[in-house]
């Protein structure tokens, strides 16, 4: 997602620079690149989160891994109506995401902002099922992410993915509430390289983790890209893995 922003070329410069010739791929649509990888026909990914591949991995009965750690990039509630939640009416309707890992933060975020209440509480579960209508200010719809920034002209808001915010003609610094990807507990929406269980020693994949994270043309070009949102990680491989084995095994119970 993403493969022309400047940074991707300057990643490819600095692999190319120690030897390893990458060709990085765009996708549209996030729900192709892990079966890309799942099927052999990428090596690598680079554009989900945890609770995004947990997901997948039991919906595909598959087991991609992570091998390493990018960014944590905040999610954000953005309007072409309103300057301040405090404005958005009641019985107004927003929009979030309709994938179920960015759903479920979405909603906590609109649980944060006053907007809604969530039965639950709000978890990496929560869906519009778990929204109490009675006691949420406002509506709200679940569009596909690519959507939800397009759809504000008929919309009071939406919660906009990180990698849609600036191809909508929005600026980061307009939303008028997001999630602190500082807190500890958003280390399950860490975004990550995936790779098939079997290369997760492979020693060239392990190099083009750290060339991402060591470079640091790469890493300022990532937070540029983010509008300066992103926070950029370096965290343990046996963590990620031990927070996607978590997040799995959490799923997979509350399916029953």
């Amino acid at each position: 997602m993403g493969a022309s922003d400047p940074y991707w070329a300057t990643y490819e410069q600095a692999a190319e620079d120690e030897g390893i010739d990458v060709e990085v791929v765009d996708f549209a649509d996030y729900n192709q690149p892990n079966p890309a990888v799942s099927e052999g026909e990428l090596d690598l990914n680079q554009f989900q989160h945890i609770v995004f591949l947990a997901d997948y991995n039991i919906a595909s009965g598959d087991d991609l891994q992570p091998i390493g750690a990018t960014a944590i990039y905040p999610l954000g509630l953005h309007s072409k109506q309103y300057d301040a939640v405090e404005e958005i009416p009641d019985g107004a309707t927003v929009a979030v995401p309709n994938d179920a890992s960015n759903q479920a933060r979405a909603l906590v975020l609109l649980q944060s902002a006053g907007l809604i209440e969530l039965k639950s509480g709000g978890t990496i579960f929560s869906d519009l099922a778990d929204i109490d209508t009675a006691a949420s200010r406002v509506e709200v719809e679940a569009l596909d992410a690519a959507l939800t920034a397009t759809s504000l002209d008929d919309l009071a808001g939406a919660v906009v993915n990180n990698d849609f915010v600036e191809r909508a003609g929005l600026d980061f610094d307009d939303a008028l509430a997001q999630d602190d990807p500082d807190d500890a507990k958003a280390l399950p929406y860490a975004n990550v390289f995936a790779a098939q269980a079997d290369d997760l020693d492979d020693p060239t994949y392990q190099r083009l983790v750290e060339i991402y994270q060591e470079t640091q043309a790469v890493q300022e070009g990532v937070v540029e890209v983010s509008g300066g949102t992103a926070v950029m990680l370096d965290t343990p491989v046996d963590d990620l893995r031990a927070i996607l084995a978590e997040v799995e095994a959490d799923t997979r119970d509350q399916q029953g």
